[in-house]
């Protein structure tokens, strides 16, 4: 099968399109031939190992795992003997973080509770363009951000992956929703469901005198400072990826937060089947819908992250995997 690989750390150029041998699943894994893949900000971080302390994750070194790749949607070629969920011919997605990575590949083994079948009427390009990011937006709307219907809550970095999967599911919870981008994204974002969108060379939304209940950072630039001006009395800022600097503010949230209520922190997506099938749902009732800027073929891995490391993707970017041999 063909792969991208990556045997060292460093910039895009590292990365080789290369034949290695076809997996073949144990007894507690899938066999899965993917159709699609997507990429996640995490990619290019692992690629070129930055922060430095991810290399205590992915290999101090050299790369763990040599191929990237989280997000996956394809059909089932096999199933091992213990596999009670799945079977050849089912259509799947998931998402391999907790399982090794592997997407950008045409085959990939994984176990059960990675994966969940796609929903009806969903492509394999939107499917695979949703498991992690969307599953970040829950978990830091819902368990860091204790989101409720009615509430005012703020995305900062609402037109990028994590961004409009949480624009959307923060409005099918019932909340007013102010997406934060460029002005070139302000119509997408209003058409994705925000009730108000702020340009943000036009308005600085901690200094407005306005406040939110939740706000949900996803690569945000300003302090942590700033951000809990912005809060209301009782509201909670969740960071959900930024630079070294918004990731170490993170970190001392609990210390930053008020004895009055304001409370500051960060989300770490951390896989979960229930969760996934929860994002299966609102993509089967359509109430959430995956945003697509630009799409791949596996020889062009490469060139993907380099343009998502430049920082300007309208939603998610997608690697089409096909074996044309």
């Amino acid at each position: 099968m063909r792969a991208v690989l990556h045997t060292k750390y460093g910039s895009p150029d590292v990365l080789k399109l290369e034949d290695i041998p076809k997996p073949i699943p144990t007894d507690d894994q899938v066999l899965v031939k993917v159709h699609a893949a997507a990429l996640n900000a995490v990619d290019w971080h692992i690629l070129r190992a930055k922060p430095f302390p991810i290399r205590f994750m992915v290999g101090l070194v050299k790369p763990k795992h040599k191929i990237l790749g989280a997000d996956i949607a394809g059909h089932v070629l096999a199933v091992g003997r213990n596999v009670k969920q799945f079977r050849a011919g089912d259509d799947v997605f998931g998402e391999l973080s907790a399982c090794g990575w592997g997407a950008f590949a045409e085959y990939v083994c994984v176990p059960e509770h990675v994966i969940t079948s796609k929903p009806a009427g969903i492509s394999f390009e939107e499917a695979a363009a949703t498991p992690l990011a969307a599953v970040t937006a829950l978990q830091g709307l819902r368990d860091k951000g204790n989101i409720r219907s009615g509430q005012r809550v703020l995305i900062h970095g609402a037109s990028g992956g994590v961004g409009t999967f949480a624009v959307q599911i923060a409005k099918a919870l019932g909340c007013e929703v102010t997406g934060v981008c460029s002005a070139s994204k302000v119509s997408m974002v209003r058409s994705i469901g925000a009730d108000h969108v702020i340009d943000y060379a036009q308005e600085d939304f901690t200094k407005n005198g306005k406040q939110y209940d939740l706000i949900l950072a996803v690569n945000g630039y300003h302090s942590i400072f700033d951000y809990r001006r912005a809060l209301s009395p009782k509201g909670r800022y969740v960071m959900a990826g930024g630079s070294g600097a918004q990731m170490f503010q993170a970190l001392l949230g609990p210390f930053i937060s008020t004895s009055a209520g304001k409370k500051m922190g960060s989300v770490g997506m951390k896989s979960n089947k229930s969760d996934l099938i929860h994002i299966k749902d609102l993509l089967q009732s359509r109430k959430v819908v995956p945003v697509i800027d630009r799409r791949y073929p596996l020889s062009e891995t490469a060139e993907a992250i380099r343009y998502l490391e430049e920082g300007h993707a309208l939603g998610k970017v997608v690697i089409l995997v096909e074996d044309n041999r």
